[in-house]
């Protein structure tokens, strides 16, 4: 119970800071930021899991991967690596894009992976 409460007063700290650093550029939180505030604490999370594994620290290891878990109960549903290659296929016959300098306009913001959908970008693009 603990884990959780810590997890989720670190969620808020970090909206928070977003919130701050927006508000003093003008702007304001979107849904797209907290979900790119999420996407970071998750990979946060992710590389932490892998250097205490490394270093033979199961115990931060389970921690680590219950707070990873309560972070990505809050993310949406990732699209699947086969269905953002059935949607990079459409979008890049559709935009007629030729290269990997066409990139930018092929990214699914929030829906995918980026990691996932830059590889599967570029295998079609190359592929060419």
């Amino acid at each position: 119970m603990l884990v959780r409460l810590d997890a989720i007063r670190f969620i808020n700290a970090a909206i928070k800071s977003k919130e701050i650093e927006l508000r003093e550029k003008g702007g304001a939180v979107t849904d797209a930021e907290v979900v790119q505030v999420l996407q970071k604490s998750a990979k946060q999370r992710r590389d932490s899991i892998d250097s205490y594994k490394a270093g033979g620290r199961e115990d931060l290891v389970a921690k680590e991967e219950h707070e990873l878990s309560i972070v990505e109960s809050y993310l949406p549903v990732m699209m699947t690596a086969a269905e953002v290659e059935a949607i990079a296929s459409e979008v890049i016959a559709r935009m007629g894009a030729s290269s990997v300098k066409d990139m930018g306009k092929l990214q699914a913001q929030g829906r995918a992976d980026n990691k996932v959908v830059s590889d599967v970008v570029k295998a079609k693009l190359t592929a060419k």
